[in-house]
């Protein structure tokens, strides 16, 4: 049985076609990479399986059923989804926003039960935010919230985690931490799918990647397959030097400079 399985999705904003026969299935759980060049139709393809988007047509199957026969409440205890930005407005404690995790499993007024405090301080304790519960979202530093907004994800007990560039604002301290936080949740079953701009993040993380161009996915596999130098040319429009970084064994990607411009190691 399929985790997921996204099968020849087509979208549009209007006359503008994003999303262009998009098809592939995945029956494990593994961390997936979408990297591409910027209109790619990453995000795009994100918000389509989260059932935020509805495709102008093909289907998104979750557990083989299809994500638009979901409830709202059913939609979020089947995915987690982390956006670029989030912001609070009122003022929130951290604990607070990660009990939000639990709503798709209350009814209409009922209060959090001890099985949801129980939840909400094991996702918190996994992510390393238990010590901020009770601190306003706004006083933490963006690595510290984005480690507060997986919590909330994970709170819903989600089967997939979308994750739309989860580490491009942080420095290296975080995008580490942060990574390797959520390639530990598949150990825990869970599908991981992130929008990633560094490829050499991608290329140390991932289990397998996807490279978008013009709304399709142009190859995918491990990182040794996709992070070619062809590959890489064709996607970004830029020639690059791959070496192997000698810890992971992954590929590791320097862009070329061009002419007489030389790296200079310092």
């Amino acid at each position: 049985m399929s985790i997921l399985k996204v099968d020849n999705l087509y979208f549009s904003y209007g006359e503008k076609e994003v999303l262009k026969g998009i098809s592939f299935s995945v029956d494990k759980s593994i961390m997936l990479g979408i990297i591409g060049a910027n209109g790619s139709g990453k995000t795009t393809l994100l918000k389509n399986i989260s059932g935020y988007l509805k495709p102008k047509r093909g289907d998104v199957a979750i557990l083989e059923k299809n994500v638009k026969d979901f409830t709202i409440k059913e939609k979020a205890r089947y995915i987690g989804y982390v956006p670029q930005d989030m912001v609070y407005d009122f003022e929130f404690t951290c604990y607070d926003i990660v009990m939000m995790g639990r709503i798709p499993y209350l009814k209409r007024f009922q209060s959090e039960r001890k099985e949801d405090k129980d939840i909400v301080r094991e996702v918190m304790e996994i992510t390393n935010t238990w010590q901020f519960r009770d601190k306003n979202i706004k006083e933490l530093s963006g690595g510290e919230r984005q480690r507060v907004y997986i919590a909330r994800a994970l709170a819903q007990k989600p089967k997939i985690l979308l994750m739309d560039e989860p580490v491009s604002h942080l420095d290296i301290k975080y995008q580490i931490e942060i990574l390797s936080l959520v390639k530990n949740l598949t150990l825990k079953g869970i599908l991981v799918i992130s929008v990633l701009h560094d490829i050499n993040l991608a290329s140390q993380f991932c289990d397998e990647i996807f490279i978008m161009k013009d709304g399709k996915i142009m190859v995918s596999g491990n990182p040794k397959k996709v992070l070619t130098f062809e590959n890489i040319k064709l996607a970004f429009s830029i020639e690059v030097e791959i070496f192997e970084n000698p810890f992971t064994r992954t590929p590791y990607i320097f862009p070329s400079l061009n002419g007489k411009e030389k790296l200079k190691v310092v």
